[in-house]
């Protein structure tokens, strides 16, 4: 078990130092995901149901660092990552706490809000500049009806958002920062490259000083 650890952690030493370097020197290009490209991932569709399901999606356009949905509002859409990245907070004694990070193909809503219209205590904010596809509740379950294979879609991407959160808190729970830091990076490496350090380390729930440390331990 112990080998195991340190192999572990050997590796993720050396993916951490190709990611920071490739980082500094390399310019990322992000590349437009389209939503028909993502859903035929889960079910066979027609040119003529791509046409109507397209039809109930509106577009949004983002600068960076622009709200996208507000706490103590009801959150009745869901939206769809075509360019851009997405975060969402909880502010918490007056310090924001980064819940997740949302990318290109990806889709983003406050599950709570959106199936029980309730209130969210989300702030869901883009901090690249975005181009989003959008649907109401209302719309969605339309939609459903109109084109019944859409419903398989959006099981499959609702139970993706259970495993996310049950994987998060399971990292929470039985690893240390260190250790969640180098999991980041192994299975997100896109957080590493595109969000700043201090929303990660909001994120890993610990401090940005402490998240430089950790780094900093990598590396030498």
């Amino acid at each position: 078990m112990k080998t195991h650890l340190c192999l572990c952690e050997l590796k993720g030493w050396f993916i951490l130092y190709s990611r920071l370097i490739n980082h500094k020197s390399i310019k990322q290009k992000t590349l437009k995901v389209s939503l028909e490209e993502q859903i035929s991932k889960y079910s066979n569709f027609t040119n003529k149901e791509y046409l109507i399901i397209k039809s109930y999606f509106k577009n949004k356009m983002l600068k960076k660092g622009e709200i996208l949905h507000s706490t103590n509002t009801i959150c009745d859409k869901y939206y769809f990552i075509e360019t851009g990245l997405i975060r969402y907070f909880i502010i918490n004694n007056g310090e924001e706490i980064t819940g997740g990070f949302f990318f290109e193909g990806e889709g983003y809503t406050d599950s709570n809000s959106f199936i029980t219209n309730s209130f969210s205590r989300q702030t869901a904010q883009v901090i690249e500049s975005s181009s989003l596809l959008f649907i109401s509740r209302a719309d969605l379950e339309k939609l459903y009806k109109k084109v019944p294979k859409f419903e398989r879609v959006g099981r499959i991407l609702a139970e993706q958002a259970l495993l996310n959160i049950r994987h998060k808190i399971d990292n929470q729970m039985l690893l240390d920062a260190k250790k969640r830091y180098l999991n980041l990076i192994e299975c997100r490496p896109n957080v590493i490259r595109r969000v700043p350090q201090h929303y990660i380390a909001s994120y890993l729930g610990i401090k940005p000083q402490s998240l430089s440390r950790i780094r900093k331990n990598l590396l030498f």
